[in-house]
């Protein structure tokens, strides 16, 4: 969940001090990964939903504070925008029918957060990007009450020197345009996936979470337009590495490191190396001081939490209070419906399994794993991607015949309830088949009704109600 700072506006002073402590702890977490006293369990995991909430006329209702007082539930809290909310799950050990504990954790807060959504004469609705919003109302009058999000927009500024943000996107159409704060981030929502394995793995699981991105991303996609535009499959790719697009030391956009990306490479000894990464190359943003014992890494969670790549390590602790690094996995969707949600977390955690084990980073190069992952987001499951053999080949036929397979192995070695695995994976299959993705069903009904973006994402929040998965939805 966010984490609230005091203050919008910093002195020199206090980012030094906050460097020298980043510096201190990014050595500290170092030297535990390297000396073993990290946790061992795992695997666990937990989901974050991203959400909006929409008038009558499906247009961004901006009213997350008295919704969220009215829903009054700690796995609750506010997103950037005031008309975004976020849902979070307690964590779960990955075993047994972890898949139906999901879906029904998600379905309790889904179900009581529309009824509180509905007694306020509002919708809650979970989609990637809603069709409906428009550019002039992301604004700093509809950011959410919170310092965190306030110093986030003026550090980011700062570091661009005040030069607007530049949006431009290609892909069944053109965008282009410029945007003075840091509110195009609220237009994009996902459905994020935390990993937690023994701290001995976590280097082959977050390259394994990196060669998965491109098989979940583009059976998942559900992002197509933007401001009125068909873009991409999975449109909230580009829009989120452009919504904050602040680079490196000596560079700020420009620069060769980008604050959201698909990252640098793989992890080559030590998970350690990409937080070594954040401190070398990353300016601070929130030089907010902790008052934690610095093995408790304040700082370093901190600035971390300003970088976002599509795979991102996170610090966190057990219930005993020993420290873990788990995977974020951030390139999933918000939506269609629950049960896809919970089929496209089933096909990652099935990826993850399956590549981890076999070590597949040493037959994929880190480069052809970013090219797949962009061909996916932005052609979805037409994509070309290239596999081991450097052959291209179509997303949805390369899921058919053989990472389905893997999945289901990566599934059943994890021990999980084999009617849970043909349930989820069941919908991966009969999506890839179909070609029926949330972004193909917002297309084909566009097609149908040109420019209708309201009929659209009106028949889209009703077929989401039915819980029905998007391959059944009609159109």
């Amino acid at each position: 969940m966010g984490q609230e700072i005091g203050k919008a506006h910093f002195s020199e002073a206090e980012f030094k001090r906050f460097g020298d402590c980043l510096r201190d702890e990014t050595q500290r977490l170092a030297r535990a990964i390297r000396e073993s006293r990290c946790s061992s369990e795992g695997p666990i995991t937990g989901i974050e939903l991203e959400a909006w909430l929409v008038d009558a006329h499906m247009n961004p209702a901006p009213r997350n504070a008295e919704f969220l007082a009215a829903l009054d539930d700690r796995m609750a809290c506010p997103e950037l925008a005031r008309f975004n909310v976020e849902f979070n799950t307690h964590p779960l050990g990955l075993k047994a029918a972890v898949l139906s504990e999901l879906h029904a954790a998600l379905e309790g807060i889904w179900t009581k957060a529309g009824q509180t959504a509905e007694s306020l004469g509002i919708h809650l609705l979970a989609v990637g990007i809603l069709p409906t919003v428009r550019e002039a109302v992301l604004n700093l009058s509809h950011m959410s009450a919170m310092n965190r999000f306030r110093a986030l927009n003026e550090q980011i500024f700062e570091a661009r020197q005040r030069q607007p943000l530049k949006l431009e996107i290609s892909g069944h159409e053109h965008l282009a345009s410029l945007h003075d704060d840091v509110m195009l981030e609220a237009a994009a929502t996902s459905f994020q996936i935390h990993l937690q394995v023994p701290q001995d793995s976590v280097p082959r699981y977050y390259n394994a979470a990196i060669l998965a991105s491109a098989p979940v991303v583009g059976v998942a996609a559900n992002s197509p337009f933007l401001f009125g535009k068909d873009l991409w499959a999975e449109t909230r790719i580009p829009l989120f590495e452009q919504a904050v697009d602040a680079g490196g030391f000596q560079g700020a956009s420009r620069g060769p490191l980008h604050r959201v990306s698909f990252g640098t490479g793989y992890a080559q000894h030590s998970i350690a190396e990409v937080f070594e990464e954040n401190l070398d190359h990353f300016p601070v943003l929130l030089p907010i001081a902790s008052d934690t014992p610095p093995d408790q890494f304040g700082h370093l969670r901190l600035h971390n939490g300003t970088i976002w790549r599509w795979n991102r390590a996170v610090v966190g602790f057990d219930p005993n209070s020993t420290p873990h690094v788990r995977i974020e996995h951030r390139v999933i969707p918000a939506g269609p419906s629950l049960v896809d949600m919970i089929a496209n977390a089933a096909l990652f955690y099935g990826l993850a399994e399956s590549f981890a084990t076999r070590g597949l980073e040493r037959e994929i190069p880190f480069a052809l794993a970013k090219d797949n992952f962009y061909q996916a987001a932005r052609h979805g499951l037409n994509a070309s991607v290239a596999w081991p053999s450097g052959d291209k080949r179509r997303l949805g036929a390369w899921l058919l015949d053989e990472l389905l397979p893997e999945a289901e192995a990566g599934l059943r070695r994890l021990r999980l309830d084999e009617a849970d695995i043909c349930r989820y994976l069941g919908i991966i299959e009969r999506r890839a088949v179909s070609g029926r993705t949330g972004s193909e069903w917002q297309r084909r009904f566009i097609a149908r009704h040109p420019k209708d973006f309201t009929a659209l994402t009106r028949e889209y929040l009703n077929l989401q109600r039915t819980g029905e998965p998007v391959h059944q939805w009609p159109l």
